[in-house]
């Protein structure tokens, strides 16, 4: 990062910056360095109605405690101004998000103020292409108090020779299920009307088709806090969450979830009930 941050006055309209990213997709031709700019957006508050919305589709309780993956539904219109920006290296249509690590010091309240910022960086080789951090934090007064990094994957010209990234936690086979869900075919829509994140491979089977899916597939972050659900309660104030994507979740869907705890930490699984195929790989860290 270098120089003053970009203060924008409202959040980016997700509405405008998507066919944005479509048409950009086609004249984006790679490069090797990221924008070394930051946004951010200064006294943000929460709508609790929005707040309430969020949490029945992700399945959390209603508590006036944020889900640690909430902000980054906020900070996701900032991001992706930043990946249509004319300067970004990559189109944002066909990057693959593959890992998410959310870090949460203390929970984020209704009622708070707070700042939100988004900066890229981390360039770096992977087998497949290219890779980079998307970091996004929330800040009370002078304190970080939520820290997120997704990682993104570009594919093309890769690199056999780079280092592969462990997910976390060690997985041998996959365990067996300690609880079955249903994922319904409309997931997708209704976690767009939410987070406003409306990509076609999301929505219905016709429009994930033109994208190579074979049905709509569930949001990678719907998946996370879906799962983070399943630990209400049992979770600390202060805590890293850790999450590799792998195989997306086709719509409808019969997922199988298991949970394990090692010490104080958790260990997580997200797969298909039917066939052994992992979705979610998840370790859940006290700080």
């Amino acid at each position: 990062m270098s120089g003053a941050p970009t203060v924008l006055r409202e959040a980016p309209n997700l509405g405008t910056l998507f066919p944005k990213a479509v048409v950009t997709g086609f004249t984006k031709k790679g490069g090797k360095t990221l924008p070394e700019r930051t946004y951010v957006r200064q006294g943000v508050r929460v709508d609790p109605g929005h707040l309430a919305d969020y949490n029945r589709v992700c399945e959390f309780r209603l508590t006036d405690a944020l889900p640690i993956t909430y902000p980054h539904m906020l900070t996701f219109p900032m991001q992706v101004k930043l990946m249509t920006d004319d300067d970004f290296p990559f189109p944002l249509v066909g990057s693959v998000h593959l890992a998410n690590v959310i870090t949460q010091h203390r929970p984020l309240r209704v009622g708070e103020t707070f700042d939100l910022r988004v900066h890229v960086e981390n360039l770096r080789p992977h087998a497949k292409g290219k890779q980079f951090d998307m970091i996004s934090e929330a800040i009370v007064g002078d304190e970080v108090v939520w820290h997120d990094t997704s990682t993104y994957l570009r594919r093309g010209g890769g690199s056999p020779d780079a280092p592969s990234e462990s997910g976390p936690g060690e997985r041998g086979a996959l365990p067996a299920p300690s609880a079955v869900w249903r994922v319904p075919g409309d997931t997708g829509r209704r976690y767009a009307e939410v987070s406003g994140d409306r990509n076609p491979i999301h929505l219905y089977g016709l429009t994930a088709k033109l994208f190579g899916f074979p049905r709509a597939i569930a949001h990678g972050m719907w998946t996370k806090a879906r799962c983070l659900a399943a630990f209400e309660g049992r979770l600390p104030e202060a805590y890293t969450v850790d999450v590799r994507f792998k195989l997306p979740v086709l719509l409808p869907a019969k997922v199988g979830f298991h949970a394990e705890q090692v010490g104080k930490d958790w260990k997580f699984d997200l797969f298909d009930a039917r066939k052994p195929k992992p979705h979610i790989e998840g370790l859940i860290t006290t700080l």
